[in-house]
């Protein structure tokens, strides 16, 4: 996909003098005192603001921070902790900006101004044209750098993108775009997919688009389940979904016509109850009792599925495969998160407890890319081109 980089902007000089409006995620947590309680967005943010200041900008940056109601202003929608946290990262004052839509206000070429929380703009939600072409007429160059909103057509991630002058993708942007084309566009083989979760309803759209795409899909957690109830296995009470047995048989048959496949747990760790002191009893997975709950994989299958990731060329991972809060539960995740790490394969992972389940195996050194997008990630993985990604391209064309 090409795309206009804020980087080469800079480097061609262009932004010097320029008005750059940044759009940034700076939707932090608070307490109820408004103090920060997490900053990694907003240090995550100040790469691309940099970048704008060393250039000579004028710099403007907004973010939404939690739901607010579009054109009612309360104090707990203010952006003001983070111009405090950014002037403290940046060692200059931010100022903070409101009722800015409509211009009015100063930034001169090595300042940089916080506006107000975008979406109690009327009109930001729905990407209102008469919103946009204020917000085009704010800046000379427009950079992207949000990817956790990139999925959302609205008035400052897609609207501005078609009116102001120049519409580029910022270094976080970017990024996601550069490792999503690598993972998905122009994988090198195999590539395989770790899809996990509670629930196959929730992500049947993702499993049913990489069914056409990898070499093999692996499954986990109460999906997992599901497909085991697919191939003719009993699971006891565990979770799963019983009414998407035809949608789980679908992907396997379109896997298999594909020469793919969607490898079955040959063993699994079960428990008579869902609690972190329960036995772990680890039993083959044609031996599951009536009242038993399968809450991991087994090690036979961590192991031979591990060999497959260590074999891969590109790897995808979206959830831990079993109860990993829980130690006695946890394996399977810990060798698919060991092996991931010690494979060769360009390897991608998004999804907040595949956040944490990297985290907790200390290998974030070791995955090629970890995308922070959350919604934006599940929806590129379902095979949807987000509209941030398809404004900027149509942008970018002469």
């Amino acid at each position: 996909m090409k795309f206009l980089r804020f980087s080469d902007v800079c480097r061609s000089g262009f932004a010097r003098g320029k008005r750059v409006f940044i759009r940034a995620d700076l939707n932090v947590p608070m307490d109820d005192d408004g103090n920060i309680t997490e900053d990694t967005r907003v240090r995550a943010s100040i790469p691309a603001i940099r970048m704008a200041l060393d250039a000579g900008a004028a710099v403007m940056v907004t973010s939404h921070l939690g739901r607010p109601t579009e054109g009612e202003f309360k104090p707990e929608d203010s952006l003001s902790p983070v111009a405090r946290r950014l002037s403290d990262l940046l060692g200059i004052e931010v100022r903070l900006v409101s009722g800015w839509v409509d211009g009015g206000f100063a930034v001169g070429p090595g300042e940089v101004v916080l506006l107000e929380n975008c979406r109690l703009n009327v009109g930001e939600k729905k990407n209102k044209p008469e919103l946009a072409a204020k917000l085009g007429k704010l800046c000379d160059i427009f950079v992207h750098d949000a990817f956790g909103t990139a999925h959302r057509a609205e008035g400052t991630t897609y609207g501005i993108a078609e009116t102001a002058p120049i519409a580029c993708a910022g270094p976080l942007l970017a990024a996601e775009m550069d490792a999503i084309g690598k993972a998905l566009a122009a994988p090198k083989r195999p590539l395989v997919a770790i899809v996990a979760g509670s629930k196959v309803s929730t992500k049947l759209t993702i499993l049913q688009s990489l069914a056409r795409n990898v070499d093999g899909l692996i499954v986990g957690g109460g999906i997992a389940n599901t497909f085991m109830l697919a191939a003719g296995l009993k699971i006891g009470k565990s979770l799963a979904e019983p009414d998407l047995l035809g949608e789980a048989t679908a992907v396997i048959a379109a896997m298999k016509a594909r020469g793919a496949e969607v490898p079955i747990p040959e063993d699994v760790v079960c428990a008579k109850a869902f609690a972190a002191d329960a036995e772990a009893t680890v039993k083959a997975a044609t031996e599951v009792a009536d009242d038993d709950l399968i809450l991991d994989i087994g090690p036979k299958t961590a192991a031979r599925l591990a060999q497959k990731l260590k074999q891969a060329g590109t790897i995808v991972w979206n959830g831990p495969v079993g109860v990993f809060e829980f130690a006695a539960f946890e394996n399977g995740t810990r060798v698919i998160a060991q092996a991931i790490a010690e494979s060769s394969a360009f390897s991608i992972a998004g999804g907040g407890d595949t956040l944490a389940a990297i985290a907790k195996y200390g290998i974030e050194k070791d995955v090629g890319y970890i995308s922070t997008g959350g919604g934006a990630f599940l929806e590129v993985l379902e095979g949807k081109t987000l509209p941030a990604f398809e404004v900027l391209a149509r942008r970018a064309e002469p």
